[in-house]
């Protein structure tokens, strides 16, 4: 098996268990519903026709297809530089879970109109906004490419 089809595998798992934690949560919630699981952590139904933080959110609808766009384009390139040839742990690593999470989200975009998001952290009185799992896949990928980055010799 070449060794980018395990980053591929890296990120249908990712986008598996995406796909799996959302339908469980929209099948037991209702849309704005929320179970306190410890005094900083809930889980919250909640509906993101935007992109991070409800960007874009109120937009009218033309950004559903442009986040689309955005994500396949992305996807095409990621999958194109985890198939070249080379030796880079944490590169593929990051690149494999943005892939998943791209495409976890994706699949909610095309088929609901909109992301299901329902992990909430909170503390202080102050809440992040919900998320889901293909955005802490997205968020851990961007994370392991900037150490990445940082590991790499310098060029003179």
């Amino acid at each position: 098996m070449p060794s980018w089809a395990r980053w591929l595998g890296l990120s249908a798992l990712v986008t598996a268990l995406d796909q799996w934690t959302k339908t469980w949560v929209a099948s037991a919630f209702e849309l704005g519903d929320s179970l306190t699981i410890t005094p900083f952590f809930n889980l919250v139904l909640a509906y993101n026709t935007g992109a991070a933080f409800s960007f874009l959110s109120g937009a009218g609808g033309w950004q559903r297809m442009f986040f689309v766009a955005i994500a396949v384009v992305a996807s095409v390139v990621i999958i194109f530089l985890l198939r070249k040839p080379h030796n880079q742990t944490l590169l593929n690593a990051g690149l494999a879970l943005i892939l998943g999470g791209a495409i976890g989200n994706v699949i909610d975009r095309i088929r609901l109109g909109h992301v299901v998001d329902f992990i909430q952290v909170h503390g202080a009185g102050y809440y992040f906004p919900a998320f889901n799992i293909a955005d802490s896949a997205i968020t851990m990928g961007a994370v392991l490419l900037i150490w990445d980055s940082f590991r790499r010799p310098k060029l003179a």
